[in-house]
């Protein structure tokens, strides 16, 4: 796989001869059907598996085996024609392209329950990339009863593919988390007991494989009352072979306050529970101002706390699948729209935008004016960003990385992800 960005008067037919595939090669790949034309600044990926290089001044076969991470006999043999020591400035040869395979990861996607056929087609789009699938969610109720979910086409999707279903518990209620209903549970040891037993319950009755507590704006006083309820979980559900694991809010350092993060104690969850999910997305979120949802500047700040007080190989580390767009000029209560990335490339297309590549967040970014004459700013996540973010998991030896939200198109994710990685199935 090579990762190609699109300048000016490039074709479809011109990138492929370069890299010596075909165009329905690199249509079907960036799935390209619905694009009125290439984007000056889109980044595609390339089923290739060799690169024609133009030799320049000063080339050598030995530099370039070193500069494209390949070797000088996979060089010679891609060009029995060619002389090594008679190479001519101007000589058009051919490199071998490697798939940089950086080992094993585990891999969670969240999925929102919808219809049946929706469920089903999205699990057989992405099930071989996946170690876990989460249907979001279980949600708590102030009686440590849980709001049941229909999930049934989920978990029969992911059976044929080896993918092990994690239950989500939410404290999720009139489309928030709710700080209230949370601290209810955490401050009242019965409704923890009945909570746990409920859980129990629905884990052996859909055969998952663990669970995923998710509970978000947790007064920071409960703190180590969330920890308690955690280790309890733990002691009840490690005796039936249960994975625990939980889903954390992204921060560089041990914040104690504020309804987002001073809950979040990660080294008691780093030795608590099996695994847990650092949500490093929404710095980019629709009521806040443009910017990259993901920048991996940002990323890398709270990875770099996250393993130096858990251990890195209980980590999965957030990735969106998604971008937003946002109406300008900004102004709170101006809510920017969700957008898949394939969204984001048709909308550049239609309106003659250029997309840039911002290198400090390592994510593609355009502006453009609507129908309306309104001035937008779209953010979004390209096979540039991916694997930027990607590099991270093998930098800091993470476990993997964990995917929200499953069902939005983004099929360039998959072929790095795939390029870069194999993927574990504990089933």
């Amino acid at each position: 796989m090579v990762i190609h960005v699109v300048q000016q008067n490039d074709s479809l037919y011109r990138i492929a001869r370069r890299f010596g595939v075909t165009p329905d090669e690199i249509r079907r790949a960036n799935q390209l059907d619905d694009f009125p034309y290439l984007v000056v600044g889109q980044a595609l990926v390339i089923p290739a598996t060799e690169v024609a290089y133009t030799v320049r001044q000063g080339d050598t076969f030995f530099e370039l085996a070193r500069r494209f991470s390949t070797t000088v006999n996979d060089i010679i043999n891609l060009n029995p024609d060619v002389d090594p020591q008679r190479l001519q400035i101007g000589m058009v040869i051919r490199i071998p392209q490697r798939m940089r395979n950086y080992g094993f990861i585990e891999t969670n996607g969240y999925i929102e329950p919808s219809t049946p056929e929706r469920e089903t087609a999205i699990v057989d789009g992405v099930g071989q990339y996946l170690t876990y699938i989460s249907p979001f969610s279980y949600r708590v109720t102030n009686t440590g009863a849980l709001i049941d979910i229909d999930d049934a086409a989920i978990r029969s999707a992911a059976q044929r593919y080896d993918i092990a279903p994690l239950m989500v518990v939410t404290n999720f209620a009139e489309g928030t988390f709710s700080t209230e209903l949370v601290d209810t549970v955490l401050e009242n040891e019965q409704l923890q007991d009945t909570l746990i037993d409920n859980i129990i319950e629905i884990l052996g009755n859909k055969g998952y494989y663990g669970v995923n507590i998710d509970f978000e704006r947790i007064s920071p006083e409960n703190r180590d009352n969330y920890n308690a309820f955690l280790r309890k979980v733990v002691n009840a559900l490690h005796p039936l072979n249960y994975v625990v694991s939980t889903a954390l809010a992204p921060k560089p350092a041990d914040y104690t306050g504020g309804a987002w993060h001073g809950a979040h104690d990660y080294r008691a969850h780093g030795e608590i529970v099996d695994l847990v999910i650092i949500m490093t997305y929404e710095w980019g979120w629709s009521g806040g101002p443009p910017y990259a949802v993901a920048p991996v500047d940002l990323v890398e700040d709270v990875i770099r706390y996250a393993v130096s007080v858990i251990p890195s190989r209980k980590i999965l580390m957030g990735m969106p699948l998604y971008g937003y767009d946002w109406p300008l000029p900004y102004t709170p209560g101006r809510w920017a729209r969700r957008i898949s990335p394939q969204e984001a490339i048709r909308i550049a297309a239609e309106q003659g935008a250029h997309i840039m590549f911002d290198e400090q967040t390592k994510s593609p970014t355009y502006r453009y004016y609507d129908s309306d004459g309104v001035e937008h700013e779209v953010w979004f996540e390209d096979a540039r960003s991916v694997e930027a973010k990607l590099m991270l998991v093998n930098k800091y030896d993470l476990r993997g990385v964990s995917y929200w939200v499953l069902g939005i198109p983004f099929p360039q994710n998959w072929i790095v992800l795939n390029d870069m990685y194999n993927i574990v199935k504990v089933l």
